[in-house]
């Protein structure tokens, strides 16, 4: 039980989420009904009547609408757009594999589709998108739906005869208004968190690799080995006897190691060289 909280932790924080705000948005939208139903002088609807009504269901589908729009343009333009530097977006200079063409997979593990191929891999490469086109296309028409039926509502209490289907509905300026004003937010919303992941960040999120420090360094140590001086009758052509490896002491030669987890030198670091002579 443990395990699957941890493994499906923001699944269920998230639905979670949804739930509450879902259930406060009914409660505060049945009081505002009714308010408004109070000031017609009309009847005011119980709780579990207005969970049915039209004034609920469109202000649920006109934000479904939006955000599942705004989602699939999100994966649209992120699969084919870059933006550099930011976390959103794919390197626009470095291959991603991501681009691998699934048909080159030589994985026995590799979903059904793409060992199917054809058809059936066309859509699963493009599933996720289709899908939140989907669930647009559903909110959209439950707006217009919803929408027409609480307009011919506000007509009727207002003793105008006018009747509209939600196809005329859909060609109102209402219509297009309460959609325009939620998309331009939801947009504006991506483009926020595209352009500001490039100069910010948040502890523990996931960015940039080229961002993350790693805990432990390699440093490297250096060390010296003893090197015997040549015979002074041959010394090596090029290769002064006292000094056989540029920059380093007398008779000795420098050398490195690397250690993966100590910073600074090693405590066996000498204070003081030998002299090579003694």
């Amino acid at each position: 039980m443990r395990r699957a909280l941890r493994e499906n932790g923001l699944s269920i924080v998230l639905l979670s989420l949804f739930l509450l705000f879902w259930l406060g948005q009914s409660v505060a939208g049945h009081r505002e009904h009714n308010s408004e139903q109070r000031e017609h002088l009309q009847s005011e609807l119980a709780y579990s009547t207005y969970l049915q009504s039209a004034h609920f269901w469109e202000a649920t589908a006109e934000n479904w609408e939006s955000e599942f729009f705004q989602m699939y343009g999100y994966v649209i333009l992120t699969a084919i757009l870059y933006q550099k530097g930011s976390s959103e977006s794919k390197k626009p200079d470095e291959p991603e594999p991501v681009d691998r063409d699934p048909r080159r997979s030589k994985k026995r593990d590799a979903p059904w589709p793409v060992r199917r191929g054809g058809l059936v891999l066309k859509l699963y490469e493009n599933s996720l998108s289709l899908a939140f086109l989907l669930f647009f296309l559903v909110s959209i028409a439950m707006h217009a739906v919803a929408g027409a039926r609480v307009y011919n509502e506000d007509q009727a209490a207002h003793g105008l005869p006018v009747h509209l289907s939600f196809l005329q509905y859909s060609g109102t300026s209402r219509f297009w208004f309460e959609s325009f004003q939620n998309w331009q937010s939801e947009f504006l919303a991506m483009l926020a968190m595209v352009v500001l992941s490039i100069f910010l960040r948040r502890a523990g999120r996931p960015s940039p690799s080229r961002w993350t420090v790693p805990t432990t360094k390699p440093v490297v140590i250096e060390h010296f080995t003893r090197v015997p001086a040549p015979p002074a009758s041959a010394p090596a052509a090029g290769i002064d006897p006292l000094f056989p490896h540029p920059g380093c002491s007398p008779g000795f030669r420098s050398g490195t190691t690397e250690s993966p987890a100590r910073t600074g030198r090693s405590s066996s670091w000498p204070r003081s060289l030998p002299d090579p002579s003694s």
